[in-house]
């Protein structure tokens, strides 16, 4: 895993990337590499890496050229299947001077164009520069695991793994919110991709390539889902045996190749569930013989899960290494957590994982194994489950039996939504009449979610103006998505929505690299998303059970308590872990009349009453979950405008091991 940054001039005239440019880039991100760093520039591109050093430890170098030195790329990621590829490049009379993936891309590359990106299995966001043809390609994988943003200024255009690159490189490049992205992560949770919280800065779309040639932009898809339709080609044609099976051998060679392909060693994370049980114990079997795992526990009881991750850990055998969470952990972290994440969030939940995968590289571990994806390939949120009840109950609005079945929802929550009856049935039974519309099951949270702008500045409402995120994200679904099953229609949503924009972003790749540590994800393997989108809904939701061919799958594996017990997301305590005795001095700072009214985000009087009413409850009592989230998505906020736009730290002075410079 790595960081990757670089400039180019769309035409003869813009400025050639500098060398000091470049180091700066590297410095920005040194977190996501610290092993080593290179850069590559001509007259019209420039390249940077920060290499986290995973595979072909003594030869895998970035920037890294092709034989005639004509094609060179800076890659973050892991591909997978390069073992296979090389073969196969090899076979078509190709030379490799490394034992690397990287390499593989470039060849691939070579011989398959834009196609070589459907071929590869991993994780990546690739920068390409053909020196002959002078184009610039840019790729980022099926999913969005990896990250990657550009923008244009100047007639350059600058990308980069993470913002801070960017802004790092040229400090004219100007920095700002924008406030449509405020406007989808109060929404969504996340913003959407191609757009960012920055204005003028895009992030590339996962499963789109894009490129830059004689002054023209293309940008394509080269991978989209393909859900199970009736009759249809992608549609699993075996039992619900048959698919057990089939998801068991995926799943075990998905796991396989990431826990064998690195040259270091390989842990996993073991968060008490059952995805990450499965994927720890076929994890083991891979290795065939003992690994690490790695837990986070909470000091409130609402949250934790100890008692499950200890009985994984010791049913495996493993040598397991555990944290404990208290509020005043997650305050005193958050604002590192914001500035690698670069974006609002409205859960504290990344905290913990920051300090998890702090635990991680102090064990001397760089690569880990997790359960992320499952749930939106096997259907196990209750979201899902809402959607389905809700759209039988709107079959028969006025039946009192069917609304019962909301009791199913939410076991884990103290303050569950379905708790109090007469509420939960107004919540819940809301535009039933548009059960088979797009975005049915996700409309009550966006609804939900999106009354915390009422807390918005009249700049940013201005901005705004009529925008209506949902209406427009809506827009983009593709012609298939009606010819798919209602769930497969809630999974693709909740990808496109939460999984890459928040779940794999603001919780993964940014807390894992935080403290350079890879993670790995074989949920999200090529062939098991395949796999798991061509299965009926009912092998995933079987009524109301929940990644039902899963708990089949994994049944000899996983202890049956585990596999039996209601499921809890992962969360982690809110709004009141930044109140109270102790609390450290930032969360006053940013949130003072005059850094909010220097942000302009939010209204200064709103933010300032909801952050008393929450200093309130310090000593006690309860606070709404859209309050908790409105705090904690005023204090992200806050912090990122002091930490990104505002005033950000230098660029770390790094060493350049690698360095090819045409124009010297």
């Amino acid at each position: 895993m790595c960081g990757i940054a670089g400039i180019f001039a769309r035409n003869e005239t813009a400025k050639t990337p500098t060398r000091e440019e470049l180091a700066r880039m590297c410095g920005a991100m040194h977190h996501r590499g610290p092993d080593e760093f290179g850069i590559f520039r001509d007259a019209r591109c420039g390249l940077a890496h920060a290499r986290l050093s995973i595979i072909d430890l003594s030869t895998g170098q970035q920037p890294l050229s092709n034989q005639d030195g004509t094609l060179w790329i800076a890659f973050n990621g892991e591909i997978f299947n390069y073992v296979e590829l090389r073969e196969e490049l090899v076979a078509l009379g190709h030379v490799f001077k490394t034992k690397s993936d990287t390499e593989v891309i470039v060849h691939a590359y070579e011989a398959w164009g834009d196609e070589a990106f459907a071929k590869m299995n991993g994780q990546w966001a690739v920068a390409l520069w053909d020196e002959k043809k002078k184009k610039l390609v840019l790729s980022r994988d099926r999913v969005g695991v990896r990250p990657l943003y550009i923008t244009e200024h100047a007639g350059r255009v600058f990308f980069g793994s993470e913002v801070k690159a960017i802004f790092a490189a040229d400090p004219s490049v100007p920095r700002a919110f924008d406030a449509v992205g405020l406007e989808e992560t109060f929404t969504f949770w996340s913003i959407v991709p191609p757009r960012s919280v920055f204005e003028n800065v895009e992030e590339l779309r996962a499963g789109y390539v894009r490129t830059y040639e004689n002054g023209k932009v293309h940008e394509h898809a080269y991978w989209e889902p393909k859900y199970c339709e009736p009759g249809g080609a992608n549609t699993f044609k075996g039992t619900l045996e048959d698919a057990t099976v089939a998801v068991r051998e995926a799943l075990e060679k998905a796991t396989a190749l990431r826990m064998l392909r690195a040259d270091v060693q390989v842990g996993s994370y073991l968060s008490g569930g059952l995805d990450s049980s499965f994927v720890a114990a076929l994890g083991l079997r891979a290795k065939g013989e003992k690994f690490s795992t790695f837990s986070v526990g909470f000091e409130d009881a609402e949250y934790d899960e100890t008692q499950f991750q200890k009985q994984m850990a010791a049913r495996l055998g493993t040598e397991h290494h555990a944290i404990t969470v208290k509020s005043g952990d997650i305050a005193n972290v958050f604002p590192d957590v914001i500035r690698f994440a670069e974006r609002p969030v409205l859960r504290t939940a990344p905290a913990p994982l920051f300090l998890l995968s702090k635990l991680v590289h102090d064990a001397g571990i760089k690569v880990v194994l997790t359960g992320e994806g499952a749930d939106e390939m096997f259907a196990g949120y209750d979201l899902f489950r809402e959607g389905k009840v809700r759209r039988f109950w709107a079959k028969d609005p006025k039946s009192k039996r069917r609304p019962l079945l909301l009791d199913r929802l939410y076991p884990y929550l103290a303050r569950s939504p379905v708790a109090q009856k007469a509420m939960a049935t107004q919540f819940f039974g809301r535009n039933l009449e548009n059960s088979g519309s797009p975005g049915f099951a996700h409309e009550a949270r966006w609804r939900s979610t999106a009354a915390l702008k009422r807390l918005f500045s009249g700049d940013v409402i201005a901005k705004v103006g009529t925008t209506d995120v949902t209406a427009n994200f809506l827009a983009t679904l593709p012609p298939e998505f009606s010819r798919w099953s209602h769930l497969a229609q809630d999974q693709y949503i909740e990808i496109r929505t939460l999984l890459t924009g928040y779940l794999l972003s603001s919780q993964g790749d940014r807390m894992l690299m935080g403290n350079s540590v890879e993670g790995r994800f074989p949920f999200l393997d090529k062939d098991v998303i395949a796999l798991a989108d061509s299965l009926p809904a009912s092998y995933k939701l079987h009524v109301l059970d929940e990644k039902h061919v899963l708990k089949l799958a994994s049944k000899d594996l996983v202890p049956a308590d585990i596999l039996a017990r209601k499921k809890q997301p992962y969360r982690a305590p809110d709004a009141l872990s930044f109140v109270g005795a102790g609390t450290p001095s930032w969360v006053e700072d940013v949130m003072s009349e005059k850094a909010v009214r220097e942000a302009g985000v939010f209204s200064v009087d709103g933010a300032r009453t909801l952050w008393d009413k929450c200093k309130a409850r310090a000593a006690g009592g309860q606070f709404s979950n859209a309050d908790n989230m409105a705090v904690v998505g005023i204090l992200s906020t806050q912090l990122v405008h002091e930490s990104i736009l505002a005033r950000p730290a230098a660029p770390r002075d790094v060493p350049i091991k690698t360095m090819v410079d045409r124009l010297a």
